[in-house]
């Protein structure tokens, strides 16, 4: 599972297909839909550069909510890597991410 924790405009801007959205800031009172996505594997937390994502991660894990893996690079180098990206958007270049 793959969650990403940017603001609203981010994500519009372009997410990974699969990505369930869940800004940062809304990360305490809406955990617990984790618990019930998850299903026991491990939640990968992505931001735009890893700084957020990070942070989540470390909330996550010592809240033992989910098993969380922060992903380095953010959506940054998912874009710049060739990953698949949907938004609202055609054509978003990896700075705008």
């Amino acid at each position: 599972m793959l969650l990403d924790v940017r603001e609203q405009d981010e994500w519009a801007a372009g997410h990974a297909p699969s990505a369930v959205h869940i800004p940062l800031g809304d990360l305490p009172a809406r955990a617990a839909e984790l618990t019930e996505l998850a299903d026991d594997r491990p939640v990968y937390v992505v931001c735009r550069t890893g700084g957020r994502s990070e942070r989540a991660t470390a909330w996550l894990n010592a809240a033992g909510v989910v098993d969380a893996v922060n992903i380095a690079g953010g959506m940054k180098s998912w874009a710049t890597s060739g990953h698949p990206l949907v938004g609202d958007y055609d054509d978003v270049p990896p700075e705008v991410l």
